[in-house]
C-alpha cells in the first residue's frame, strides 16, 4: 500500500476496466488502442493501481531483448492525476524490470517531465532495439510520430559503473554500440547456386 493505493499485477477479471481507461487515452491520440483481447493476451505485462475498489492507473512492462524491456501503457485516471499514481506504477515496473536482470527501460512519451523526475533521459530512437519498431507499424502516427523516445538504466554492470565514474554523471549513459543497427534490406537478390555436373 502506498498513499492508500494497492500496487498489484493485473488479473484477467481487470481487462475490462483496463480497456476503459487505455482507451480514454488513445481517443485523446496520446496512447495506441488495445482491444480486450489483445488485453488478455499481454495481461502478464501489466500492473494496476487500486484506490479502494477504484482503478486509479495501470502501466506495462513488455520485454523486448534479454537486457531491455518498454514501459508502455501508462495511464492514470483523471480524478488520480498528479497524486503519485504513475510514479508508484513505473516504480513497480522498474522493481520487476530488475527481478528480470533487464539493464535498461525505455519509453515513447509526451510527458517527458514526468519520466525525468524519475531518471529516464531522452534518446535518439535508433538506439532503440529494432523489435520496438514492430508495434510503430500499427500506430496512425508512424510517419509523423511526435512522441519522445526516453531511457533509463535500472541496473549495474561494469562498463556502465566506469563510464558513469569517469564521466561523473548521476547513473545515464549512452553506451556506445558495439554492432551498428543492421540494415534492413528493401529486396534480397539471390545468386543461383552453381551446379556440378
Amino acid at each position: 500500500m502506498l498513499n492508500g493505493l494497492l500496487i498489484r499485477k493485473a488479473r484477467l477479471a481487470d481487462v475490462p476496466a483496463l480497456a476503459e481507461l487505455i482507451d480514454g487515452y488513445a481517443r485523446r491520440g496520446v496512447m495506441l488502442p488495445r482491444t480486450e483481447f489483445e488485453l488478455a493476451e499481454g495481461i502478464r505485462d501489466f500492473t494496476v493501481a487500486l484506490d479502494g475498489d477504484r482503478f486509479a492507473g495501470c502501466g506495462a512492462l513488455h520485454i523486448y531483448t534479454a537486457d531491455s524491456g518498454e514501459v508502455r501503457s501508462l495511464a492514470v485516471d483523471a480524478s488520480r492525476e498528479r497524486r503519485g499514481v504513475g510514479r508508484a506504477i513505473v516504480e513497480a515496473l522498474e522493481t520487476e524490470a530488475r527481478e528480470f536482470g533487464l539493464r535498461s527501460l525505455f519509453a515513447f512519451t509526451y510527458v517527458t517531465g514526468f519520466f525525468a523526475k524519475l531518471g529516464y533521459r531522452e534518446l535518439d530512437r535508433a538506439e532503440l532495439p529494432l523489435k520496438a519498431w514492430k508495434d510503430c507499424l500499427r500506430c496512425p502516427k508512424f510517419k509523423a510520430c511526435d512522441e519522445i523516445a526516453v531511457r533509463k538504466w535500472i541496473a549495474d554492470s561494469p562498463e556502465i559503473a566506469s563510464i558513469t565514474r569517469a564521466s561523473g554523471d548521476s547513473g545515464y549513459v549512452s553506451l556506445p554500440r558495439t554492432s551498428p543497427l543492421p540494415v534492413l534490406p528493401t529486396a534480397i537478390a539471390i545468386a543461383p547456386i552453381p551446379q556440378k555436373n
